[in-house]
């Protein structure tokens, strides 16, 4: 019975360091909604390894807490009473630039969706949104993805089937560089862009970083939202 209890108590240790080992995730909210902020800290907290960290109601109190706070994901509104949503993820960018961005909005047009990934953002999803999506967008962003509503991707997508402008240059990007770029449009990561182009992972790497370079770009959202404009 002793060694039996001594085995319980082993296991019941290693499941303690295996859910210390769990690294959670930060998330703050900026929405003017307060009903909405409640729904979606609601959602995070239910979520293991993922803290709600934050809510604010508008984006003067979000600029003057974010930078302090440092949360490693905020989901960001559109509408907010004074400054703008994409105004303060332009500042945000620039004052908390390891916080990725994610909008979170009820707007669908295209200009609003660009203006945003222009700004910085990196990932859009509309409202409502299911808490299964949301997560699984937080986890995403935190990994380097770009997630996005299955509309707006495909409108971002779109936009790059239409024919350039009379007098627009591509920035000085190769053509492997343009078939990089529009494997990141597609949402692919590093190593399904290696094995479409059957190449290395550290030849994409240098691709992508030569691309960035030359759109004077920081993430992969800001690459497409500046390619949308060339």
């Amino acid at each position: 019975m002793l060694a039996m209890c001594k085995v319980n108590d082993m296991i019941g240790m290693a499941d303690h360091a295996d859910a210390s080992n769990v690294m959670t995730t930060t998330i703050a909210i900026v929405d003017d909604d307060k009903s909405v902020r409640r729904s979606l800290a609601d959602m995070l907290h239910r979520s293991p390894g993922i803290k709600c960290v934050g809510s604010y109601a508008d984006a003067e109190t979000a600029l003057a807490e974010i930078p302090r706070l440092a949360p490693q994901v905020l989901l960001m509104d559109i509408n907010l009473p004074g400054m703008d949503g994409v105004a303060c993820v332009r500042q945000l960018a620039r004052l908390a630039p390891k916080t990725q961005i994610i909008m979170l909005t009820v707007h669908d047009d295209t200009s609003a969706i660009f203006n945003s990934l222009e700004a910085g953002a990196s990932g859009y999803l509309l409202k409502p949104v299911r808490a299964t999506d949301l997560i699984g967008a937080v986890r995403d962003v935190f990994a380097g993805g770009a997630p996005m509503t299955s509309n707006i991707a495909r409108k971002v997508v779109q936009s790059f089937k239409q024919p350039p402008k009379d007098g627009q240059a591509n920035e000085g990007l190769s053509p492997r560089e343009l078939e990089v770029l529009d494997c990141l449009t597609k949402g692919f990561v590093y190593k399904e862009i290696a094995e479409h182009l059957e190449v290395s992972y550290a030849t994409v790497r240098t691709h992508i970083e030569r691309i960035y370079e030359k759109l004077h770009v920081r993430s992969r959202s800001q690459a497409v939202a500046k390619f949308h404009q060339l």
